[in-house]
Parts: C-alpha cells; structure tokens; sequence
C-alpha cells in the first residue's frame, strides 16, 4: 500500500498541477491533504477545485479555517502578510468553495498493513495548534500511544521532516505551494506500509514557480510571498 501525503497547497494551483503529474507517475493508492489548501497563493479557488475532482483524503488546516469560519474578514494590510491575503481569498472564493472548507473534519486515520495512520494538520484537538516533532522522545511516544498510531503526519512548518520514535514515523511532508527548505518546488511525502514498517521518502516535486510568483504580483498580493515562492525561504 503506497500512500502520498501533501500539505499547505496555500492556493498554488501550479505546484498543485505538477504534483498530481508526479504522483500519476508514482502510482500511489491514495492520496492525503494534511490541510491549508488556501492562504498565500493567488489560485485558491482552483486549488479547491482539484482536491475536490480528486477526490482526495483532507484534513482542515489553519489556513482553512481562518478563511472558512472566521466570517467577516479583515481589513486587508493592518493584520500583516496572512491577514491580507486570507482577507482577499474570503472575497475570490465561491460560496460552494467556502461552504467545502467548512466541512473538511480536523483530521482522519487509515489502516493500512503495518497499522493505523493518523494526520492532521496542527494537532489532534485543533489545526491552529502545532505539534512539535522534535520534542522529547517520551512525548512523542505518549502521544503516539494516546493515538494508537504507526504513522502520525502533521503540516504546518512547511519543511519536510521525518523522525522514528520507538514503533511510530513521525512526517511533516513539507509544503506544496510555499516551501521553506531553502529550495524551490513542490515536497511530497510518501509512505509504502508494507512489511513490518512503514518506509518514507521525501520528493521535491519541480513546476513553473515563476509563474506563480508572477500571480502573486498580478494580483497585488504581497511580493514577500513571491520571493518566498522563488527561493524557498522567507527573509
């Protein structure tokens, strides 16, 4: 069984594009969205769109929810970068595209032949927490165990990560749309379950970054984000 976790699409529908190519090719059975399909990226209503044609397993991440639940937005500029472009994709998405935010749960679990995998985006109880894969191994495992997990996958730093603590993986696959590794692309995890434990590998996945740098500009959205786009870094 070979599944394919993706997190923080953040609206970049040709990140987006590029990776569901890859993963045509990796022929995996299913595919994961460990939540933030919008914020940042000038093509959130797109983006949606894909993940929905698919079909995709996806879980609620805190983009989402900010965008989905917070009604009313925010005056776009006094609240930063985030509360800027959130504000302006309150205002491009259809009312069908936030009404499939609204409903994405907070997370899920599969069973798979080495065990139960869970994912979701922040932590177990909300996606604006952030669970901190590098804490004290005796941490992890008491979660893992409150779980009953082999493979426990979180989003949010935007790095992709892998750590075994004692039976249970531990994976961040990075981000889609706005990578932080200090390289442009598109990161994806995958995870073959098969055998007595899980195997993971991470990929970064080449597209046109800047095209969608050029989007951000397009739509007035702040350069800052571009440059993150070009570079894989922020500052």
């Amino acid at each position: 069984m070979r599944l394919a976790f993706i997190s923080d699409l953040h609206g970049n529908i040709q990140a987006l594009t590029a990776v569901k190519r890859f993963l045509l090719e990796e022929a995996v059975n299913q595919v994961i969205v460990v939540g933030d399909l919008v914020g940042y990226g000038a093509s959130p209503g797109p983006v949606i769109d894909v993940v929905r044609r698919e079909g995709w397993l996806t879980g609620l991440g805190s983009s989402d929810v900010r965008v989905a639940l917070e009604l009313g937005g925010s005056d776009g500029g006094r609240h930063g970068v985030a509360e800027q472009v959130l504000g302006w994709t309150r205002r491009v998405l259809s009312p069908e595209q936030m009404e499939f935010l609204r409903r994405l749960p907070p997370g899920g679990r599969l069973m798979t032949p080495v065990g139960r995998v869970r994912f979701f985006h922040g932590s177990p109880h909300t996606p604006e927490e952030r669970l901190d894969l590098m804490a004290p191994e005796r941490t992890l495992e008491e979660l893992a165990e409150a779980l009953g997990a082999r493979v426990v996958v979180v989003g949010g730093t935007h790095v992709p990560f892998v750590r075994v603590v004692g039976d249970t993986t531990f994976v961040d696959p990075g981000s889609v749309g706005l990578s932080l590794n200090h390289e442009p692309g598109a990161d994806v995890a995958l995870v073959e379950c098969l055998g007595r434990k899980p195997r993971v590998t991470l990929h970064k996945v080449p597209y046109d970054y800047a095209s969608s740098a050029f989007d951000i500009m397009a739509w007035n959205l702040p350069p800052v984000i571009a440059d993150v786009i070009r570079t894989g870094r922020m500052g």
